[in-house]
């Protein structure tokens, strides 16, 4: 039986709450863990990374409305959750891939914005052709949200780096990195944060956005 959510409390009305969170395939978090954190934290608006078959039953228990869509030859790929419909069916975008591992964003219309949801690859060089790939695909207001495997500046023209300043990644007793990342245009953040859950090696990232009134104003134009 589906359970029943109750929708989230928010003294900002107009804007969503988005987590996302690289769930670690195989021995990461489970649909458990995701459906405990959804409970907890009542986002509009949950974006996977590492998502197996497994996490495909989340609206059989939850409700709302799921996709997902696996990286070529894997397992796995990019998913998200939502608590309303989507504007249109979120669908897979190819971008510039190693040769190993070929890899697409996941582009989701939400009506008001739209939003990408990433797993970018390991090379500093190569991830930040494929963010430049993404915003290229993305009208303003939008976001870039994910697992970005990305130290230091994004260099994207026209994005702001908004998301949550701490280390995401469970290493950080080692190596404090912050690769889950938050991006930017045409939208503002209210709030981020890094999320206390460990049931992967990243930490989920929870933001708070509303699109800018002069961005969508001009997009009505």
């Amino acid at each position: 039986r589906k359970k029943q959510l109750r929708p989230p409390v928010s003294a900002e009305h107009d804007s969503t709450k988005i987590i996302s969170w690289n769930l670690l395939r195989r021995t990461g978090a489970t649909v458990h863990d995701v459906v405990a954190l959804i409970e907890a934290e009542k986002p509009d608006i949950l974006l996977m990374q590492e998502a197996t078959a497994e996490i495909d039953v989340l609206s059989d228990i939850l409700g709302g409305y799921y996709a997902r869509a696996p990286l070529p030859g894997r397992i796995h790929g990019p998913a998200c959750w939502s608590r309303t419909p989507f504007a249109r069916t979120p669908r897979a975008c190819t971008i510039p891939s190693g040769a190993v591992v070929k890899r697409h964003a996941q582009i989701i219309d939400y009506g008001p914005f739209s939003l990408a949801n990433v797993h970018l690859s390991h090379g500093q060089v190569l991830n930040r052709r494929q963010l430049r790939r993404i915003a290229a695909l993305l009208p303003a207001p939008c976001a870039i949200l994910g697992d970005f495997n990305l130290v230091g500046p994004t260099l994207v023209p026209g994005f702001r780096d908004v998301g949550p300043k701490a280390p995401t990644h469970r290493m950080v007793d080692l190596v404090p990195i912050r690769i889950d990342r938050c991006l930017v245009e045409g939208m503002g953040c209210l709030s981020a944060r890094v999320l206390p859950v460990f049931a992967s090696d990243h930490r989920p990232i929870a933001v708070q956005l509303r699109p800018d009134i002069k961005v969508l104003a001009s997009v009505a134009s």
